[in-house]
């Protein structure tokens, strides 16, 4: 998945750019390029502007809800910056009349007025609060009391008492400074000024478009100005002028750390795909050890999608389909767990660990050990039925196999780039898009369901139909729909033309995988072959020949097998998949400053 990232901006004097970018550095999070700008009273002034332009975007994008009424403002600004100063005062007022309201409702509807009567006339009224384990009856012995409230873990009372030696065991409480109608009315009249506040913020929604359109104007007029500067101007003193990029997930960490920082100005903004981003990619741990083969095409655009989830897949998978001998997995395995223990190639280790692995669970489903056939072994005879069969419609399994995992692969890349196309120009804008993968998808499925038997003949018949129809009406009409419907004709019939004879071709691509597994399969047959025929009765130096020429052989067969199953299934990902799929590469690493020599990619 691609990581969301965030575009900081960052201005200070040039004087301080030592200092700051060992800050950056020690943040190690920020992807920089560096620029320098002449600085004045004029540029400071456009920077303040476009600043206070941001956060009050900022301000308005973070307050929820819909306005009853739109208000007109000629300064939006700083009507937002007013209107956001009183929603946080009412809100701060709106908490204390909640506390407040928490602790005087179990005191009830008492009067103060005649609490201040009792006490003209020398009665003295005393407030308790105390937890109900320590409440003691007893203590109406002491001086009369009435309980208030009891809710279960705290009981209030109060006393009154003229006498001027009054003792009590425990401390009372100041007198509540209102009784509880009086609080909730409080309460009332807060939260209908935060409604009111609220409302007037809402309401400069209105402005948000003004507002954003002001701050591009702003940060346009400021480029002019340091574009227009003369070199006197800058070489008296200068701005460091800094854009970095981030992934979003660390904005928490990073803003309040660069808003400690001393004289350094920053905006930051979410990143376009305009902006032409760095690429962080964020993989789970099975995923990431291939990213190495998405990077070796390329990072995707901003805007596109991640392929390393379906190359781990399907490289995976075909190559050890390339292999297909569970002999050479183990190799694999063990060369794998070798080379975690050397420095230098540790980091292919688990890479070539689960190379492994997929090879030995294919090569046993191809009953293939060392290019001997183990279907006949007994000892497997229990499970003879999980090995793929040597014919599947009265054609080799193995090739089988391989056209319908092509099959499978070129038409999830097509429903990848459907998705994505959806997702960049909308479903009225990727009609034609739409209509292939209508087209190639459902008629794959329709397909299946029909040879499986799900469909009989009379349903796939009206369901083609169907699918040709909405099919054709996408692809031939609605493919632009704001371009001329002749043009959309002919473009259409020319991509008809060109998918009809690039797509064959594309699936029998995938025969490449059969062919690879079995030129390694005859090839160690004829060594073991060859091995055997040497061995003859068994004498001590036929032995040896025998056991140099069936590892020499094996050597060099697993040798060629690895290289064609590295190269041949990083091909078909590379120009069948990322073909149908419309994947783009050729974006810039996301590679942060760091305070060390070590360079970490994501």
């Amino acid at each position: 998945m691609i990581s969301k990232m965030t575009k900081y901006s960052f201005i200070l004097l040039s004087g301080d750019k030592e200092q700051f970018l060992e800050k950056l550095g020690e943040l190690g999070l920020v992807d920089i390029v560096r620029s320098s700008k002449p600085v004045d009273e004029r540029s400071a002034e456009l920077l303040s502007r476009a600043e206070r332009l941001r956060k009050a975007i900022d301000i308005l994008e973070k307050t929820d809800g819909k306005a009853s009424g739109a208000i007109a403002s000629s300064t939006p600004m700083e009507d937002v910056y007013e209107a956001a100063d009183a929603l946080a005062s009412a809100k701060a007022n709106l908490d204390k009349a909640a506390r407040d309201c928490e602790r005087l409702l179990p005191w009830g509807e008492f009067q103060p007025d005649q609490i201040k009567d009792l006490e003209r006339h020398g009665c003295k009224v005393r407030f308790y609060d105390v937890p109900k384990k320590q409440f003691k009856a007893s203590w109406d012995v002491i001086v009369p009391l009435t309980v208030v409230s009891d809710d279960g873990s705290r009981v209030r009372f109060v006393t009154v008492s003229d006498s001027p030696e009054y003792e009590f065991p425990i401390e009372d409480i100041p007198a509540p400074e209102m009784n509880a109608a009086k609080a909730k009315e409080a309460l009332e009249l807060a939260e209908s000024e935060v409604k009111v506040a609220q409302e007037r913020l809402l309401g400069l929604k209105a402005c948000l478009p003004a507002l954003e359109s002001a701050y591009k104007a702003a940060l346009v007029k400021l480029d002019k100005y340091f574009a227009a500067a003369t070199s006197e101007a800058a070489a008296e003193e200068t701005l460091c002028v800094y854009t970095g990029f981030a992934p979003s997930e660390h904005d928490s960490q990073l803003k309040p750390a660069f808003e400690a920082m001393d004289d350094v100005f920053f905006i930051s903004e979410e990143a376009t795909a305009q902006d032409r981003p760095p690429i962080s990619l964020k993989n789970n741990k099975f995923t990431r050890m291939f990213r190495v083969l998405t990077d070796m095409y390329g990072r995707p655009e901003y805007d596109g999608f991640d392929p390393t989830p379906y190359i781990a897949v399907f490289f995976m998978l075909f190559f050890a389909f390339c292999m297909g001998d569970c002999g050479y997995g183990l190799v694999l395995i063990l060369l794998g767990l070798g080379l975690g223990k050397s420095k230098g190639m540790a980091s292919f280790a688990p890479l070539v660990t689960t190379l492994g692995v997929a090879t030995v669970v294919i090569g046993f489903l191809f009953h293939t050990f060392f290019s001997m056939d183990i279907s006949g072994w007994e000892m497997f005879a229990p499970i003879k039925s999980v090995f793929l069969p040597s014919k599947i419609a009265g054609y080799d399994g193995t090739m089988v196999l391989a056209l319908l995992v092509g099959v499978i692969h070129i038409c999830l890349a097509i429903i990848v780039k459907t998705v994505y196309a959806t997702k960049n120009h909308g479903f009225l804008g990727s009609l034609g898009t739409w209509g292939w993968t209508l087209l190639i998808v459902g008629g794959v499925i329709v397909g299946a369901l029909s040879l499986g038997g799900v469909l009989d003949a009379a349903v796939t018949k009206w369901v083609i139909i169907v699918i040709g129809v909405l099919s054709a009406l996408g692809i031939f009409f609605l493919n632009d729909l704001h371009r001329n419907p002749l043009i959309n004709v002919g473009a259409g019939l020319w991509e008809t033309y060109n998918t009809a004879t690039g797509l064959l071709g594309d699936v029998l691509s995938y025969l490449r995988l059969y062919a690879l597994g079995l030129a390694g399969a005859m090839l160690g047959f004829a060594f073991n072959d060859l091995g055997a025929k040497v061995l003859g009765d068994g004498a001590i130096l036929n032995w040896v020949f025998f056991i140099l020429i069936v590892l020499i052989g094996h050597v060099l067969n697993m040798a060629m097998a690895v290289l064609g199953a590295f190269v041949h299934p990083l091909r078909l990902n590379f120009l069948e998949f990322f073909k149908n799929s419309g994947y783009e590469g050729g974006a810039r690493i996301y590679d942060p400053l760091k305070n060390t020599t070590e360079t970490t990619i994501e």
